[in-house]
Order: structure tokens, then C-alpha cells, then sequence
């Protein structure tokens, strides 16, 4: 009787600390760094992502905008995808915020990018938020492809779109213009493109993308994006997955 006991406290033991684990290992929020070349006051918010990236339950996402190439340097990593993005942000929250650096955690509310104790308030006032960081998100690199599951949803919150983004996790650039000439600014987990695998309405759901598809432009590592509302009117993010590819 003994040994019976022994050996189920020995197991529950084990079990709850791969719960723990499992628990441990879902990301709590997504940060997306809305940054310039040409902004003086981002380089500060540029590294303070780059110490947020060794948390492993936050997925970090740099999202360089390109509304400030006329002060003199073209930002070599900008897209208009992310320039848009932001601009759907303020549009969807209604408050008009654009601006650099700025971070919007979650989906849901946005802070300085160079203000940690903001952030760390932020993210724990958008997990009260119904929906957000809700639904498991799993990436999984196998072979040549990524595959994609997005779990049922547990809560009304049961639509979204579900995108893919490919990213380079360490890009160094030394700029030679404008406000920040002559400085080398180190930028990290760099969107380098926005892929929208599908639509999401509640039920479990795969994808499997080509690795070859999207290993361009030094990516080496991928996230997945599951988000209320569209591309036009984004909403609060719902689940999120990060994987490197090397």
C-alpha cells in the first residue's frame, strides 16, 4: 500500500509539473514595436525590445514604419504593410495615436516604447481583457513546411484572421543620415512581411506553409498571429506562436 501511494504521488508529482511547464510556455502577450531609423527617440526602445525578447512568454515583434524617410535617411527595413498597420490601430481604438517608438500590447492598448514599467502595467491590464491571449496557437517547423494549429475557442470570441509572420530576430544596420547618423542600431525579431494563412470562426483549424515560401530577406524565425476583426479594423490578439527556423 506503501509503495502504491509513493508511486502516485510520483506521479501527480510529474504530472503537475508538466502542467506548470505547458502552462509556463504559453505566451502571455505580443508586443509590437512600431520604430524608425530616422527617430531620434527610438534607439532606446530598440534595445529595451531586445531585453523583452529573452522573456520567453512574450513574443516581440519589431514593425518598422516609413513615415519619417524625408528626415533624410531612408529606413532600409520599412514596409508600408507595417506603416498601415499602425495606422489601423489608432483607427480602430479611435484616438488618432500614431507615433514613434510606440508599442501596442496585445492588440489592445498602446504605451512609449521606451517605458518598461508601462509596458509590464499594460500587459497585465490587457489580460483582463475578454478574448485576449485566449485560444492555444502552435508552429511547428517539420522539415520544409511550418504547420499551424489554432485550438477551438473556449469563450464567444470566435473569429479572426490568422497570419504568418516571417522574421529576422537580429538585423544590424548602421545608419549614415539623419537623426541617428553614424550610430549602428541592432533591431530584433523584424517583420519582414505579413501572410495571412486564413480566416479563424472557433473550430480547431491547421495550415502548412513552405518554408521555402517566406526564407527571404535573412529570416530565421516565424510567428503566428491569431487576431479579432481585419487587416482594416484589427482587434485584441486571441493566441500567438513564435518558432526559430535554425
Amino acid at each position: 500500500m506503501r509503495r502504491r501511494l509513493a508511486l502516485a504521488l510520483v506521479i501527480a508529482g510529474l504530472w503537475t509539473a508538466t502542467f506548470v511547464v505547458a502552462r509556463a510556455a504559453e505566451p502571455r502577450a505580443v508586443l509590437e514595436l512600431f520604430t524608425s531609423q530616422g527617430c531620434s527617440s527610438c534607439p532606446p526602445a530598440d534595445k529595451l525590445l531586445g531585453e523583452l525578447t529573452a522573456d520567453t512568454s512574450l513574443i516581440t515583434l519589431s514593425l518598422p514604419i516609413d513615415y519619417w524617410d524625408y528626415l533624410g535617411w531612408k529606413d532600409t527595413l520599412a514596409t508600408p504593410e507595417d506603416t498601415a498597420r499602425q495606422r489601423a490601430y489608432a483607427r480602430a481604438r479611435g484616438d488618432r495615436e500614431v507615433y514613434t517608438p510606440q508599442i501596442v500590447v496585445n492588440g489592445a492598448m498602446h504605451v512609449l516604447g521606451s517605458d518598461r514599467t508601462a509596458i509590464d502595467r499594460l500587459i497585465g491590464q490587457t489580460d483582463q481583457k475578454p478574448g485576449v491571449m485566449s485560444v492555444p496557437v502552435a508552429i511547428t517547423p517539420d522539415g520544409a513546411s511550418l504547420n499551424v494549429k489554432v485550438q477551438s475557442a473556449e469563450s464567444g470570441h470566435n473569429a479572426g484572421e490568422v497570419w504568418l509572420c516571417p522574421l529576422a530576430k537580429a538585423v544590424a544596420v548602421a545608419i549614415g543620415r539623419g537623426e541617428n547618423r553614424g550610430r549602428t542600431i541592432i533591431y530584433h525579431n523584424v517583420v519582414r512581411s505579413w501572410v495571412k494563412l486564413g480566416d479563424w470562426t472557433g473550430s480547431e483549424a491547421t495550415w502548412s506553409m513552405p518554408i521555402a515560401k517566406i526564407r527571404d530577406d535573412g529570416i530565421d524565425a516565424a510567428a503566428i498571429v491569431l487576431q479579432e476583426g481585419t487587416r482594416e479594423r484589427p482587434g485584441v490578439i486571441l493566441g500567438a506562436a513564435y518558432t526559430p527556423l535554425n
